[in-house]
């Protein structure tokens, strides 16, 4: 059965518990499975290769009986020698091919999980986004799945080599001397109890660890981001403080997880030893009382799968942390996975097709947070081919709108329609197609000038980029570029300026042949000689479009439709330019009063 989705925020707040070892184990299986036949290969060869290395003991203890005073023995001593090199010559072929395999069946299911989890990402609403660090789901599809491939890659084999030289030591030694077994009667109780208390205790600090280390890397992330901002402000001995603090706490868990479940080898192994010393004591009785004529080399085979029999136990009491911090980064993969997406569209979704771009919006209440309201009853309509702009302080719930016209968040009341259809019961692809966005954040990706541009058009041809190009004056720009249109940005662009990102994503939206444009403070990034510039192309290429703006320079908004001035998620006033500044004491008019003196120092 599939597990109940349950959020991040849930887990933090204590809500819900974790998940159970055996849910995921189960999980896990889900991703052996489709290898299952390659899995039961490696397995195969693993107890083959264990098997013959059990072989080894007794060939060993028949070598020394078959040694004797006069030397005549020697050629039965140098036979079985022989033999044992041809035994764990091909135990350690076998386990070599078997743990390559293994590696090449963990490769295939780290990069389905990989593709699952990114997959996933692509899917999720943008209000988790809001509320996650980038680099806490990058620590998650990094270190978490590497850690998981880890424990499959080498602990899987491990413990199964481990349960088939338990088994197989534990019935050689009962063929040779029954009475002897009774030593691990005590000590394999106590080994495994020690080994539960350390576990028990070890797990929840491994998902600290974990949790700990994202903390960290969603940190570094940020912090790498704002380098330019942190230089600006010299506030660099602060934000090491923070790091320092931050590090402090994930070297802290990571300490006390690595300091309990490191406990459990060296327990395991004083218990291991005491149950050898306890084994050659006995051992050497019986043989001086001729116990069932109870040889040297019974004793000396004895002694040597004793030692296989706890080798393994200890082994696996020795990796009992990486298990912890395995089945750690599994639950945080499975709980990402676990994230609802984007609720599916309804079966009978209406397609919107030949958009014109009419939108009219009706008694509309937001929050985000239950209870608290960011837009309160608003009603608008935008006409085809009308410039709508939203002007108000930071948080007045501007930028809400678009993000409710893009159904980005759902939860809301009231009605928003395009050519009378109302969005909720339109398919989301055929929704979004029918706009095209510029945001102030700037967003290109690691690829040629001409790929930055088309991207999300497909069948572009060079003359179009080209012209759009031209039309928002950037096309000179372009071409001073060392490969001019194919010209690779890298790591965010970092070779051409901020208002040169900004206007490359300016050139993306005219490109677009969506009806309804949204320019969310696009030309913040563009100092005013250059906006007065683009401005003219701007105006030519929305004709006949939808528009909605966004601006905090009211001298790019004038010439709109409407204007409607929010303030705390109310719109307080609504008109054209001329008649809200006709208003005496108007909250627009003093906005415009603002950013004229904003302006005249900015000349």
């Amino acid at each position: 059965m599939r597990q109940p989705r349950i959020s991040p925020n849930e887990l933090k707040n204590g809500t819900v518990k974790r998940m159970t070892l055996r849910q995921l184990l189960s999980r896990i299986t889900v991703y052996l499975a489709p290898h299952y036949l390659k899995i039961g290969g490696v397995f195969a060869l693993t107890i083959i290769s264990t098997l013959l290395s059990l072989v080894g003991p007794k060939l060993c203890g028949q070598a020394i009986d078959s040694i004797t005073a006069d030397n005549s023995g020697l050629p039965n001593v140098l036979g079985y020698a022989l033999v044992l090199l041809a035994v764990y010559l091909l135990s350690a072929v076998l386990a070599y091919v078997g743990t390559i395999a293994m590696c090449a069946v963990t490769r295939a299911i780290v990069r389905k999980m990989r593709n699952d989890v990114f997959d996933h990402l692509t899917s999720l609403p943008v209000s988790f986004f809001d509320t996650r660090q980038a680099g806490d789901l990058l620590s998650i599809m990094s270190y978490d799945v590497d850690t998981l491939a880890e424990c499959l890659a080498n602990d899987l084999v491990t413990c199964l080599k481990s349960a088939v030289m338990v088994v197989g030591s534990l019935a050689m030694m009962l063929s040779i001397a029954p009475p002897l077994v009774v030593v691990f009667a005590v000590t394999v109780p106590l080994a495994a109890f020690m080994t539960r208390f350390i576990t028990t205790r070890s797990r929840p600090l491994f998902r600290k660890r974990s949790a700990k280390l994202g903390e960290l890397n969603g940190y570094m992330e940020e912090m790498i981001s704002g380098q330019k901002t942190t230089k600006a402000y010299t506030v660099e001995d602060k934000i090491q403080q923070r790091f320092e603090a931050l590090n402090q706490d994930a070297v802290a868990a990571y300490t006390s997880a690595e300091s309990i479940g490191t406990v459990s080898g060296p327990s395991v192994m004083f218990v291991n030893n005491l149950s050898l010393t306890l084994i050659s004591i006995l051992g050497a009785l019986m043989y001086m009382i001729g116990y069932r004529g109870i040889t040297a080399g019974d004793i000396s085979s004895f002694v040597l799968y004793s030692r296989r029999f706890s080798g393994p136990i200890n082994e696996v009491a020795n990796i009992i942390g990486d298990l912890q911090s395995a089945m750690a980064a599994a639950d945080r993969i499975f709980r990402l996975l676990d994230e609802p997406s984007e609720a599916p569209d309804a079966p009978d979704a209406v397609v919107l097709s030949d958009v014109k771009g009419d939108v009219n919006i009706s008694n509309l209440d937001f929050g985000y947070v239950p209870g608290v309201k960011v837009i309160q009853d608003m009603n608008m309509h935008a006409k085809q081919g009308q410039i709508i702009a939203f002007v108000g302080h930071t948080g007045a719930g501007k930028t809400t709108i678009i993000n409710l016209l893009m159904r980005f968040y759902e939860q809301y009341s009231g009605t928003i329609c395009i050519d009378g259809q109302d969005i909720s019961l339109a398919t989301r692809d055929s929704l979004r197609h029918a706009f095209s966005m510029v945001l102030q954040d700037t967003w290109l990706f690691t690829g040629t000038v001409y790929e930055n541009i088309a991207y999300g058009r497909s069948g572009v041809t060079r003359e179009d980029v080209e012209r759009v190009c031209k039309e928002a004056m950037i096309h000179s720009f372009i071409t001073h570029l060392p490969q001019g249109y194919d010209t690779v940005l890298e790591d965010g662009a970092i070779n051409i300026s901020k208002g040169q990102k900004q206007l490359l994503t300016i050139a993306r939206a005219m490109l677009s042949d969506a009806p309804i444009l949204i320019l969310d403070e696009a030309t913040s990034n563009v100092d005013t000689r250059t906006e007065i510039r683009i401005q003219q192309a701007m105006n030519k290429l929305m004709a006949g479009k939808t528009c909605f703006i966004i601006a905090h320079r009211l001298s790019t908004i004038r010439n709109a439709d409407q204007i409607l001035v929010m303030q705390h998620g109310a719109v307080v006033e609504q008109g054209t330019h001329e008649s809200l500044m006709a208003i005496p004491g108007g909250v627009y008019a003093e906005l415009c009063s603002m950013d004229f003196k904003r302006g005249s120092e900015d000349l």
